[in-house]
């Protein structure tokens, strides 16, 4: 049997949606239980929602509340649904914890909002789903098809896409 999945949505591009009245993408509600739903996962998920912010407008108070999150889960295997832009920045705060010697977390986003066409939302949320399955003990980014660990990665903005330090 699948042991429990805690994922922690932070906003960022992957929840956000269209506001016809203000005419921007905005947070309105997390998208993951639609995704979870209509994607018909059978591993056992508990959704947690602690902020939702635009990585960009994120502050250090909220990187170490996510980060406290993920120490305080009970579930070994944590998925951390952020925004692209500074992901890889919160994921470096993780590392500086004991937690990743006992618990796999994989950081993962969007590049375009799930509730847009052509995201790439689900896909890197499927991709991230199996990663903290199967991968040992430590913290991940998930993006593009692609595993990096924490530390050893960053967004190409120009390409839009993740890359491992040379």
């Amino acid at each position: 049997m699948a042991s429990d999945i805690r994922i922690i949505t932070t906003g960022g591009t992957f929840d956000k949606q269209y506001n016809p009245i203000e005419g921007q993408l905005t947070f309105i509600d997390s998208q993951l239980p639609k995704i979870i739903k209509d994607s018909r996962c059978t591993s056992s998920i508990i959704l947690e929602c602690p902020i939702a912010v635009d990585s960009l407008d994120m502050n250090e108070n909220e990187r170490h509340e996510i980060v406290q999150s993920i120490l305080n889960s009970p579930e070994q295997k944590v998925i951390v649904v952020h925004g692209t832009d500074t992901m890889t920045l919160t994921a470096e705060l993780a590392l500086k914890e004991d937690i990743k010697k006992s618990h796999t977390i994989v950081f993962t986003g969007a590049m375009v909002p799930y509730s847009l066409r052509d995201s790439d939302a689900v896909y890197n949320l499927g991709c991230s789903q199996i990663a903290v399955q199967l991968l040992p003990p430590g913290i991940y980014i998930c993006m593009n098809g692609r595993v990096f660990e924490a530390g050893k990665v960053y967004k190409d903005k120009k390409a839009g896409i993740f890359r491992e330090i040379e």
